[in-house]
């Protein structure tokens, strides 16, 4: 064996060995170096500050674009207004408080909840915003949930369903942590607008929000929001079949986010259904396409609406992977001159101030 390949045959086994050696001792020191990665990670997520690092403008959170079906990417329906430090959450589905959490907003800052319409899926994550935004903020004062006339019993019944753990958190933690008269939230409740009419529901430090009506039969009341603040405009639809009326709250509206459900991929699930003889569950997904929007029904009514940006949320069913996007649209039709996004948990959609462009950027 010649001197050079000999020296190259130490040289390898040395860099053997010292592998060894630093996997050796990384494994041995795992619970140091787990510990310094926890208290980093942790430090981390203490200073993240997405809201007050937001410049003046209006910001669109999607913390929540499922429905009821089960769909492991996406919490239940929520979107999140941020306008001045302040947060506004529409529809507040299961799993979206923690998705907030994810996404670095804290539900201490939000200001107030509206509600579209009183379907499970759209309020039961309540209780859990309630309590966090109560613990995270120290409010003295309840959230103030904005709904159409019949919100009060269920503001009611959520206060009463979380009064026994209001009691234990105000006993370990304090009044001086957990002020009492912030508990729970209380009801705003509003007359939902007849047939095309529009209502300002909120005028307050430049933000106004009005409502308006949407058929979502027989979910009644049902009714969709638009925000306006420093010259952008955000609509959201709520639950509905295609309405002329959110085309008309939008009329020319910075971003359309607005519901669907693919009646095809819904077709297919209730034939597999029927397969295998669950005769309730194929009927409710035969009855669900008729007071939901196709893709194509929203794209013409973005269309008419001219909508700058679509946004679709609330999707029906589940769209896990993106292969699957180019099936969910595949009728879509064309001549819709705006951007349009399939909305996934986490999108953040920026409108500065006064101007015309919208940024976007993922929180998770």
């Amino acid at each position: 064996m010649s001197k050079s390949r000999f020296l190259n045959k130490r040289r390898l086994a040395g860099l053997v060995i010292g592998i060894g050696v630093l996997v050796s001792a990384t494994w041995l020191l795992r619970p140091e170096i787990g510990a310094r990665l926890f208290a980093n990670a942790v430090e981390t997520a203490v200073n993240r500050d997405v809201i007050g690092d937001l410049p003046d403008g209006m910001h669109l959170a999607l913390c929540g674009t499922g429905s009821p079906l089960p769909d492991p990417s996406r919490a239940g329906p929520c979107s999140a207004i941020i306008v001045d430090g302040k947060m506004f959450i529409i529809d507040i589905g299961g799993g979206a408080v923690r998705r907030l959490g994810e996404m670095g907003l804290n539900p201490g800052r939000v200001e107030a909840l509206l509600l579209t319409h009183f379907h499970s899926d759209h309020i039961d994550g309540m209780g859990e915003l309630l309590l966090q935004r109560w613990a995270g903020g120290g409010h003295d004062a309840p959230l103030p949930v904005i709904a159409p006339d019949g919100v009060t019993p269920i503001v009611d019944g959520i206060n009463a369903a979380y009064a026994a753990d209001a009691r234990y958190r105000v006993a370990h933690h304090g009044e001086d942590i957990m002020p009492p008269s912030g508990i729970g939230g209380i009801a705003r409740p509003f007359a939902v607008p007849a047939d095309d009419a529009e209502q300002i529901i909120y005028d307050q430090d430049g933000l106004k929000i009005t409502a308006f009506a949407v058929n979502h039969e027989p979910v009644v009341p049902a009714v969709g929001y638009r925000f306006d603040y420093k010259g952008r405009s955000i609509v959201f639809s709520g639950d509905t079949a295609r309405s002329a009326v959110v085309e008309k709250a939008c009329n020319g509206c910075d971003i359309l986010v607005h519901e669907v459900l693919n009646a095809e991929m819904v077709g297919i699930t209730e034939a597999a259904m029927k397969k295998a003889e669950r005769p309730r569950l194929e009927k409710i997904m035969a009855d669900i396409p008729d007071y939901h929007t196709t893709p194509a029904e929203v794209v013409e009514s973005a269309k008419a609406a001219k909508a700058k940006m679509l946004v679709f949320s609330h999707i029906v069913p589940a769209v896990p992977i993106g292969f699957l996007e180019a099936y969910y649209l595949k009728d879509v039709p064309s001549g819709f001159r705006g951007k349009m996004v399939i909305g996934k948990d986490g999108m953040l959609f920026s409108l500065p101030a006064n101007k015309d462009n919208i940024e976007r950027r993922d929180l998770l």
